[in-house]
């Protein structure tokens, strides 16, 4: 039946045996539905294309109750109709929008399919800056109405700490809190950046918004070590072996300031990795992958002197049958606070490790292959150390130069700044 539907009419809709519907005598397509349960809402009846056999499409605007009333719902019927006038197809939209992925269901897409090159310690990571940071502030959102603003919303948050929450020991990704902070904030623009960088090869959106957002400029922390302090540090580690009676945890911090190595590269490696005839190190999976670290006539005399314990195949023996050492976190606040090194961390023995080489003259391809770097970027942090013989030449130079104005002024002599003083010359006898 058609009437011109009203809100009188509407709630005058009784449910029967089967949907009763009351077309707008006004609006061609607009319509009321009430169930037999008594539902009613708000429909648009078009048809797609033209000429016979076209299908027809009955769109559901809303249930009625606010915000649809007859007189919202009719205007909506009016610019859905238009749409339809215009040769598109809203039922058609919004079954595609229904399959568009939010941005928490992308990210159970991409580490399940696109994430499967990384290495494990990354996907923990990577995962747990969505879990506290992503997928709290946008996960709900839809991928393909993702705007720049968003991105740089979620920097702020992340950076004021809006998503800093406390996590179990268990579930921290390399030993970390999600306490938020700019680097943090930075670390979830690339990583979102990622995430629709793949949507994007999937062909579920055409552009990534987190591309090109202004990031927190991080200022890396790299402390060096002095000769001096290597050599507290040394003494520091002799203490704390003679008052523990295990050799582990020393000869593990001893082989990170003697190899450069990552701290789970001398943690986890085992002694099929030790070969002492090519003096190598051949490690199956580092951070940049397979990796071979050279060893020095020091480290080798470290492992040579390490004892191997029966049924644990890891150097670095750990109290647990077959383990490797843990806690040497722990250890090392223990050691660095003994040495008077409260500031220095486990990884600044790998940044000692790189300055020393560079200092001794190392080029930065060199100490790049050491380090075991896959980008010569990487290396080039160092890049500033290697001016340091530059600096002390320049230093010689201006010491002399001050020692001959300082003498010049306390004797009144003028002294030469060559290395070969200038021979006077002869004066000629008179009337020659």
């Amino acid at each position: 039946m058609a009437d011109r539907i009203t809100k009188r009419l509407v709630d005058g809709l009784a449910p029967e045996a089967t949907n009763v519907v009351v077309w707008d005598s006004e609006v061609k397509g607009f319509g009321v539905v009430c169930t037999p349960k008594g539902a009613k809402s708000y429909v648009l009846q078009y048809v797609v294309g033209s000429g016979r056999g076209a299908p027809k499409r009955r769109f559901t605007i809303g249930r009625h109750g606010s915000p649809w009333t007859p007189e919202t719902a009719r205007s909506e019927a009016k610019r859905l109709a238009g749409i339809v006038e215009a040769g598109g197809d809203p039922l058609a939209k919004r079954q595609a929008d229904r399959e568009v992925l939010t941005v928490s269901e992308l990210c159970e897409l991409y580490f399940a399919e696109g994430a499967t090159h990384k290495k494990a310690s990354t996907i923990k990571a990577d995962k747990a800056r969505v879990a506290h940071h992503i997928k709290p502030l946008l996960g709900r959102k839809r991928i393909d109405q993702l705007v720049r603003g968003d991105v740089e919303r979620l920097m702020v948050a992340v950076t004021d700490g809006k998503t800093a929450v406390t996590v179990p020991k268990e579930e921290r990704p390399a030993g970390s809190l999600a306490r938020g902070g700019a680097g943090v904030a930075a670390q979830c623009v690339t990583l979102l950046g990622t995430l629709l960088a793949f949507a994007i090869r999937r062909e579920m959106i055409t552009r990534n918004v987190a591309h090109g957002v202004d990031k927190a400029k991080i200022r890396k922390i790299e402390r060096f070590l002095s000769e001096q302090e290597i050599a507290d540090l040394a003494e520091a580690l002799r203490k704390e072996e003679e008052a523990a009676g295990n050799p582990y945890p020393a000869a593990a911090i001893r082989l990170l300031m003697l190899t450069g190595c990552r701290r789970s590269e001398i943690i986890n490696l085992r002694w099929d990795q030790v070969n002492l005839e090519h003096r190598l190190l051949l490690l199956a999976d580092s951070k940049t992958g397979k990796k071979s670290v050279y060893l020095s006539a020091p480290a080798l005399a470290l492992l040579d002197s390490l004892p191997k314990v029966k049924g644990n195949p890891h150097v670095i023996a750990g109290a647990l049958k077959g383990s490797a050492l843990s806690g040497i976190d722990k250890i090392w606040v223990r050691v660095r606070g003994a040495a008077g090194l409260d500031d220095v961390r486990l990884h600044d023995l790998r940044h000692s490790f790189a300055s020393i080489g560079v200092l001794g003259g190392l080029s930065l391809p060199v100490l790049g292959k050491l380090l075991g770097h896959s980008k010569v970027t990487t290396t080039e942090r160092y890049a500033h150390l290697s001016a340091d013989p530059i600096r002390a030449a320049n230093e010689a130079v201006g010491a002399r130069i001050a020692a001959a104005m300082k003498s010049k002024l306390e004797t009144g002599e003028v002294i030469d700044l060559k290395s070969t003083p200038r021979k006077k010359p002869r004066r000629r006898a008179a009337g020659a």
